[in-house]
């Protein structure tokens, strides 16, 4: 009973600040976007995106079941989660997910995890059934982003990421925005990309954190292709000027189709790069408002 009241209460909480928003969005289960696409236009995304539970961190904290129902009834089917998350061991939470009909296609894990023990990972990654490991921070000292950082990471991507492959599963680093620092003509995100190896290491592009910088999502989409697998989409507010820390108050991370970020460019580059997974990532303390207005939003969009 207390996972239903709990979700109950998340529901109800979403539906209020929907509707004390103004917003048309609501949080009806979602079909799949090719159903809601304009009569005879092709839509944009072929399928419902999914959502990073990150997401949902403050829910998640308070009823992980009731979180998941909530995720679940948004109409989310994929997710990119933690593993071993909130106090539950990977076999629990895979059979919460199992239970909801959600699937995990990818798990983020820490840099010094992946590397010291990239066997135990992957061993944890197949218990939940995901196919891509994401890493999304290298370690550097303060706003310090060097050579010897992206040098140090991509020794250690491509050990990892060797184990990772021969256990079937794809390591990705996600960019967040220091590593766009000037480099011989180019950036320090080009070092990390052309000296690793393809066999074993891919890439998932948070489009926010490669615009934030000043970099062209859709430049990076076009240079680098099918080393991009995955994709988190976030949009940037209006008005809101970026740098190269890394860093930015949540409440900058805005519905999609509100801010600074041209989309529907990003998501055709994206699909001729050839990006399998797409998954919403909204940091914000408006969640729950934000994400069926982003679900709306890319349910409008049409090649």
């Amino acid at each position: 009973m207390k996972n239903v009241s709990y979700s109950i209460l998340l529901l109800l909480f979403a539906l209020l600040m929907v509707n004390c928003g103004g917003d048309k969005a609501t949080t009806e289960s979602t079909d799949a976007i090719a159903d809601e696409a304009p009569t005879g236009a092709k839509p944009l995304m072929a399928k419902t995106p999914g959502i990073q539970t990150y997401s949902f961190r403050a829910s998640f904290a308070v009823d992980v079941a009731a979180t998941l129902d909530t995720i679940r009834d948004f109409g989310f089917t994929e997710v990119e989660c933690g593993l071993d998350p909130y106090g539950l061991t990977t076999e629990e939470f895979k059979a919460m997910l199992d239970e909801r009909g959600i699937k995990a296609v990818s798990v983020g894990a820490g840099y010094d995890e992946v590397v010291k023990n990239p066997a135990e990972i992957a061993r944890k990654t197949k218990i939940l059934g995901a196919s891509y490991v994401m890493v999304a921070w290298i370690p550097h000292k303060g706003n310090d982003f060097t050579l010897e950082n992206a040098q140090k990471a991509v020794e250690d991507f491509n050990a990892a990421g060797k184990v990772l492959r021969e256990n079937g599963i794809t390591l990705c680093y996600h960019t967040h925005g220091y590593e766009f620092r000037p480099h011989e003509g180019g950036t320090l995100f080009d070092y990390i990309m052309e000296n690793t190896n393809p066999e074993y290491v891919s890439f998932e592009m948070d489009i926010m954190w490669v615009f934030f910088p000043g970099a062209d999502p859709v430049a990076l989409l076009n240079k680098y292709g099918n080393r991009w697998k995955l994709m988190h989409l976030k949009d940037l507010k209006k008005g809101v000027e970026g740098n190269d820390t890394g860093g930015t108050d949540v409440r900058n991370d805005v519905a999609l189709g509100t801010g600074q970020i041209p989309l529907p460019e990003v998501l055709r580059a994206a699909k001729n790069a050839g990006v399998e997974y797409y998954f919403i990532e909204d940091e914000s303390p408006s969640v729950t408002q934000q994400v069926p207005q982003s679900l709306e939003y890319l349910k409008s969009l049409t090649e």
